[in-house]
């Protein structure tokens, strides 16, 4: 067994090598090669660099047009793969930033496709994050971040949503009826929204609007802070520093749109 395996490995790993270096050799010709010069580029042998030119084509790491070999579509598929990575990171970061300074857990959520979507949140061991006893998504009603992207929609995308997700109380203390919400969201304007105990007992949460994007790609989206009910005393002044601080975030933001 020991021996097949040895034989094995530097075969697989050589036909990587070579494969890499033949998708480097064509990533220095924009307007394609032919197989002859990339084989005498990467000196590996016209026979291996047919097979693995034949295999990168197949699998769309590189595309044949009259001869020559070009780059393919799996290739800008792995550039993409790095940038939305990148941009995830970006995200994070910018939630953690705003998570020390506040000392609260921080949310942000979308608006997409009809549905809220939370796509980040950093919390700590010191400040948690309000735990998902509740569908979130079907709960927007019930807590400061649906109640914010909601107050954000037309009547139309409104009523539809709440068609969906009919408002229902999730504790005691939330919203009871749709009646009393659609008012509630009519004054919300622009200012913080918050909510006390609606979606999770003991604790307090607050949400502020924030655009993704620009024109017609701009997303409704909103950023969100909780505490526990016995520090409530510190939740308008720690939304009121989020807020304000909020209008430097639209350029780390634009980049998480595609999360």
């Amino acid at each position: 067994m020991a021996t097949g395996t040895s034989a094995t490995v530097p075969t697989l790993i050589g036909s990587v090598q070579r494969a890499l270096r033949l998708l480097e050799a064509v990533a220095c010709h924009p307007e394609g090669a032919p197989a002859k010069q990339l084989a005498r580029e990467t000196s590996i042998p016209l026979p291996t660099a047919y097979h693995l030119l034949r295999t990168l084509t197949h699998e769309d790491y590189l595309r044949r047009e009259k001869g020559l070999f070009l780059l393919g579509g799996a290739v800008g598929r792995l550039a993409l793969g790095e940038s939305a990575q990148n941009r995830r990171g970006e995200l994070d970061r910018t939630l953690e930033h705003w998570r020390d300074a506040i000392g609260a857990p921080v949310y942000l959520a979308f608006y997409r496709e009809g549905e809220i979507e939370l796509v980040g949140c950093a919390d700590s061991p010191y400040a948690p994050a309000v735990e998902e006893w509740a569908d979130f998504r079907e709960t927007g009603h019930a807590h400061a971040i649906g109640q914010c992207l909601l107050s954000r929609l037309d009547p139309r995308a409104r009523g539809d949503h709440l068609d969906r997700h009919p408002v229902r109380p999730v504790t005691p203390h939330s919203v009871r009826d749709r009646r009393t919400l659609l008012e509630r969201l009519a004054a919300a304007g622009r200012g913080p929204v918050v909510e006390r105990q609606e979606y999770a007992l003991g604790t307090v949460c607050a949400a502020v609007p924030v655009t993704v994007g620009s024109g017609t790609g701009a997303v409704a989206a909103a950023m969100a802070i909780s505490l526990p009910l016995h520090q409530e005393a510190r939740l308008l002044p720690a939304v009121e520093q989020l807020r304000k601080g909020v209008g430097g975030l639209p350029g780390a933001l634009a980049l998480s749109i595609s999360i």
